[in-house]
């Protein structure tokens, strides 16, 4: 680097591996990441709702989680060294069923607070741990590589200097916490991460900034003035950080000693201080489970029901303390994992890598409902297929976008980089938008014939004056062929589609438009 010339933070964090590792955990919190501004969009962050995401790492099994006993005799067949015995199962509705660790995520769907959205992924799935969570993270597709976060770009729109200059007077708070040692990629913006890592809300972490001696006029005193200003500014975020945690209070006694409960915990202390932060992100690991998932012969125990007790009990306490704290109106929690399981399960009593899975929106303005179809379960499923999309995740990222942060839609196609239809996530009243409370899921079937087939299928459906979208999909998810995406008028349609050319096996026909998504399992002889 030249002398006199000016360094910006992507040339820091180039100038040594320890920069990389050790500034953005020990630090400051803001890893930097440059990249082109996407065309302008405006958001309101004027309102007061607050959101919290649990990111469940590794890959949550989605079919061990959530069951139907429509599909369970299948789920038998096919998973018989895994299954739950039904008479285990705790009973949510007439057909669906919690694993029977779940019975604080239970608790909150008998308050009535919890959505359940079913086969929630993406188009093409990619099984891969990290690829997977850089698309889940930044709203991307999956062929584009985008390095900010779907948070980072809502923030960013109103605050693009930031980190320079804050905190300030309008801006006193942190936009976004994560609370552990490592900030989320979700709130990664155009030039900085907006959210802070937080392990200790009594000790947030300053540290002394260096002001004795010359710094010197090249690209290593640009790195050290970097420093200093991200060390003046964590030191400015921490005060108020205390402050809230010192004012703040829990009432619940429901809270227990594992690791997600003690980070929701801190997370509603910090709420009912005052603090105010827009977004919350804490994460639970351990989900990649390829072999004792359970232990044998006693299923309904092991490393799954673990974790799955973790994040139910966590959930429920969080809820609890809300609600005696009075703020409950306020805050909604979503949890998300980068991908679902298989459908069929291994010889190592595990899952391996799949595509869709159930999500949880829970919160008192969260709709109480099981949103979309249960898996469709085949005993003659092949061993890599795994549950498919129904829901794309960012049909549920435009919702919260629009109907809880309150952009609008034109808003949050930008930041999702496409048009993506709200979703009915919210009871009737609590939406800061009109997007999604007289949406009604169409109960409308497509039908799919002949199926099996081995040369021609046809699909018959009633159009709704809106865009549609039609997608021929192989059994691991990826796209084989678009058949449609237009307007079609609200009588019935035909399409005839050729099939020969496609190998033999399993495909599925997903379906979707306005208030209405579907997914058909074909099989091709």
């Amino acid at each position: 680097m030249k002398k006199n010339q000016k360094l910006n933070r992507r040339d820091f964090i180039k100038l040594s591996s320890i920069a990389t590792a050790s500034l953005p955990i020990a630090l400051s919190g803001f890893p930097i990441f440059a990249k082109e501004k996407p065309a302008a969009y405006q958001f309101s962050t004027e309102n007061d709702n607050i959101l919290v995401l649990i990111q469940l790492q590794g890959g949550n099994d989605g079919l061990n989680t959530v069951f139907d006993l429509n599909q369970y005799d299948n789920l038998q067949n096919v998973r018989s060294n895994i299954i739950i015995p039904e008479n285990d199962l705790l009973t949510v509705n007439g057909t669906t069923r919690f694993h029977p660790s779940m019975s604080g995520l239970k608790a909150i769907w008998d308050q009535e607070k919890l959505g359940v959205i079913q086969n929630v992924g993406y188009p093409d799935q990619n099984r891969s741990h990290f690829r997977s969570t850089d698309i889940w993270n930044s709203a991307s597709s999956v062929n584009d590589y985008i390095s900010s976060g779907w948070i980072g770009r809502f923030f960013d729109v109103n605050h693009a200097t930031f980190p320079e200059n804050y905190p300030n007077e309008n801006n006193p708070d942190p936009f976004a916490i994560t609370i552990g040692r490592v900030v989320s990629e979700t709130c990664q913006g155009i030039n900085s991460n907006f959210s802070m890592a937080l392990e200790d809300p009594e000790n947030p972490g300053t540290a002394l900034v260096s002001n004795t001696g010359n710094i010197p006029d090249n690209c290593y005193g640009d790195a050290l003035a970097f420093v200093n200003e991200t060390i003046k500014q964590t030191n400015a975020y921490a005060e108020v950080i205390k402050n809230a945690s010192s004012s703040g209070n829990n009432l619940s006694t429901k809270y227990n000693n594992s690791s997600l409960s003690e980070k929701l915990k801190q997370v509603a202390k910090l709420i009912s201080g005052g603090l105010k932060t827009k977004v919350y992100v804490v994460q639970l690991g351990g989900f990649d489970n390829h072999d004792t998932q359970v232990v044998e012969g006693v299923t309904k125990t092991g490393k799954h029901a673990d974790l799955l007790e973790e994040l139910s009990d966590a959930m429920a306490a969080f809820q609890d303390d809300l609600k005696l704290l009075n703020i409950e109106d306020k805050v909604l929690g979503m949890t998300y994992s980068e991908f679902g399981r298989r459908i069929r399960s291994n010889a190592g009593l595990g899952t391996d890598h799949g595509t869709a899975a159930p999500l949880f929106v829970f919160g008192n303005c969260a709709k109480n409902q099981v949103l979309g179809d249960a898996p469709e379960i085949d005993t003659q499923v092949d061993e890599k297929e795994g549950v498919q999309m129904q829901f794309d995740f960012r049909n549920i990222y435009s919702t919260i976008l629009t109907d809880w942060l309150g952009a609008t839609k034109q808003e949050s196609t930008s930041i999702l980089f496409d048009e993506f239809d709200a979703l009915p996530l919210f009871k009737s009243g609590c939406s800061v938008a009109l997007s999604t409370d007289d949406i009604l899921l169409e109960k409308s079937e497509i039908k799919v014939f002949p199926n099996p087939t081995s040369d021609f299928i046809n699909i018959k459906f009633f159009g709704t004056n809106e865009r549609t979208r039609i997608t021929l999909y192989n059994s691991i998810g990826a796209v084989v062929k678009e058949i449609s995406h237009k307007n079609y008028s609200s009588i019935q349609h035909s399409i005839k589609i050729d099939v020969q050319s496609l190998p033999k096996g399993n495909y599925f026909i997903h379906y979707q438009t306005k208030g209405n998504s579907k997914t058909k399992k074909l099989m091709k002889y």
